[in-house]
């Protein structure tokens, strides 16, 4: 069997690692953030969630440096139960990684439609009350396609694209971030809280596994590091990548609430909170622009890093027999699992039929599915780890990640399914 081009460095951990963790999300979904813990709980929320992920964060690093197996969760439980126990927590990955897919792949309609509001036409059907234009379909597909062909092509091809996109944000967030605390003032985050503080904070943690779910993809491309990488490297863009996306959800809204009241930013059902509010408080069209483009880089790179762990993924299940082994498939020239990227891509291209009712649901679902993901490596690290120190360590992240499913699933608890 051919094996996966072995091209990545440090730089490129990172940025597939914050890459595949922060998208869209800052200006799609910010009314949703906002509704449920205003500005000061969304920003405890996002910092508790980054805080208590830490000891998740530092056992991946862990895990991936002692099994860089494309597998990641699959074969890390592998090795310590027997292998048809690695179906499920294998499945609830691909899950979490592939639902973020086609989310980008309608939120992306959604972005153009802020800039050019007459893409809103020729109604197609509906979903969950949602309208499905044709327009936004047609972006939607015409995205999946391009992401398809740069990870069919080859890993070098994606990790460039994601290298580039990552550093277009981190340039364009700089310049909106600074501007609306040039002209903001501290009055606008009243009150701080959408619920009482505890309730609005929860709220806000319930989603965060969905937002924060990325730093672990590290592990997912393991086996295509440059032949000169050293295997510390990996833990350390685990842990970049995790303290610079919680640092980059806490300042984005902040700037949203301090830019501008933030309670009648989320009223503008026509445009995004954050580029309300920034419009607002500077009353320049540019702004808005900047954060559109931002946000567009941003979507980009979160696709593609989302695409790329699914396809590792489908690509483990396939070489362990779990599913078709066809999907273990690598092209002779590309070195990439064709069959597996191909699969994805049509998955998602059917996804984003859709529409952007999809967009709330996925997120919480995301949620769960990320948080069983972390449990099983928790777990698995426990029994692979003889240290009682690290066993301690294991254990308080399998409590974590098993507090984020609970608060799913227990009905006593805000926000949980219904």
């Amino acid at each position: 069997m051919n094996q996966l081009a072995r091209k990545l460095r440090a730089l490129d951990y990172f940025t597939l690692g914050f890459g595949t963790m922060v998208g869209a999300g800052f200006l799609v979904a910010m009314d949703d953030w906002l509704q449920r813990g205003g500005p000061v709980g969304g920003i405890l929320g996002f910092l508790a969630g980054g805080i208590i992920l830490l000891p998740v964060a530092y056992i991946y690093g862990q895990l991936v440096m002692a099994i860089p197996d494309a597998g990641g969760e699959i074969a890390y439980t592998a090795r310590v139960f027997p292998e048809k126990f690695s179906f499920i927590p294998g499945w609830m990955m691909i899950l979490a990684y592939l639902v973020v897919c086609p989310w980008e792949a309608v939120a992306v309609g959604r972005i153009l439609a802020y800039i050019f509001p007459q893409i809103n036409i020729w109604e197609l059907y509906r979903v969950g009350g949602q309208p499905v234009y044709l327009p936004h379909l047609v972006i939607g597909l015409t995205l999946t396609a391009i992401i398809t062909l740069v990870n069919y092509r080859g890993i070098q091809i994606s990790a460039r694209f994601q290298n580039w996109t990552t550093l277009g944000l981190f340039i364009l967030f700089a310049v909106f971030a600074s501007s609306g605390l040039a002209k903001g003032k501290t009055a606008n985050l009243a009150p701080p809280f959408s619920h009482s503080g505890l309730v609005s904070i929860l709220l806000v943690l319930q989603i965060v596994p969905y937002f924060m779910t990325g730093f672990e993809s590290v592990a997912k491309s393991a086996e295509e590091a440059n032949p000169q990488f050293r295997s510390h490297g990996y833990f350390r863009a685990i842990l970049a990548a995790m303290v610079a996306g919680t640092a980059f959800y806490c300042v984005i809204i902040f700037v949203v609430g301090y830019a501008y009241p933030w309670q009648q930013s989320i009223k503008q059902h026509q445009q995004s909170p954050t580029a309300y509010a920034l419009h607002s408080a500077l009353g320049k069209q540019w702004i808005v622009n900047v954060i559109l483009i931002a946000a567009l880089f941003s979507l980009l790179k979160i696709f593609n890093g989302n695409f790329l762990a699914t396809t590792r993924l489908v690509f483990a299940l396939g070489r362990r027999r779990m599913i078709h082994p066809r999907m273990a498939d690598i092209h002779d020239r590309n070195q990439t699992p064709s069959a597996a990227v191909l699969a994805i891509g049509v998955v998602t291209a059917a996804s984003a039929f859709l529409g952007s009712a999809i967009l709330v649901p996925i997120t919480e679902v995301g949620s769960l599915a990320s948080a069983c993901g972390w449990l099983a490596a928790c777990v698995a690290y426990f029994f692979i780890q003889p240290a009682n120190l690290q066993r301690t360590i294991a254990v308080v992240g399998a409590m974590v990640s098993l507090a984020f499913i609970a608060m799913k699933l227990f009905p006593f608890v805000p926000g949980h399914f219904t």
